[in-house]
């Protein structure tokens, strides 16, 4: 049987699973490497779980991400809370639980929404209004 876990990411409607097994380093978003992740400009967003916890870290697993809904900018962060708790969740089935805490730790201390969801939603439109909170003008004459 193979070492693996699954995670999930998750930011508005945008949702990404990780999977995470045992390999050579490699890691794919929807099949294509992590390089060729776009924007270019939320690249680094992407890297973050990598950049913190080092390159050694993930020598050993191989995560494939598929990420669908939302937009980019939400799919990025997505991706890389899945990556984050594809790591996390790796490290304490297969690794030591001290090796799993201090990445958790680490994470944490840097950008807590690496391990926990951002719950804010869309509000919805109501009528009265051209959107939630705004109201159409109201004249007295």
């Amino acid at each position: 049987m193979t070492e693996a876990v699954q995670c999930y990411g998750r930011k508005k409607t945008a949702t990404a699973v990780a999977h995470c097994k045992r390999g050579r380093g490699v890691i794919k978003i929807n099949g294509s490497p992590i390089e060729l992740v776009e924007p270019d400009v939320l690249k680094f967003k992407v890297y973050e779980p990598i950049l913190i916890l080092g390159k050694e870290r993930f020598a050993n697993v191989d995560i494939r991400v598929r990420v669908k809904g939302g937009g980019q900018v939400s799919q990025v962060y997505a991706i890389r809370q899945a990556i984050a708790k594809a790591i996390v969740a790796y490290y304490q089935k297969y690794v030591d639980e001290a090796s799993k805490k201090e990445i958790k730790d680490l994470l944490v201390r840097y950008d807590r929404t690496l391990l926990v969801a951002d719950p804010r939603r869309c509000e919805p439109k109501k009528f009265g209004g051209g959107g939630a909170r705004a109201r159409y003008q109201k004249s007295y004459r």
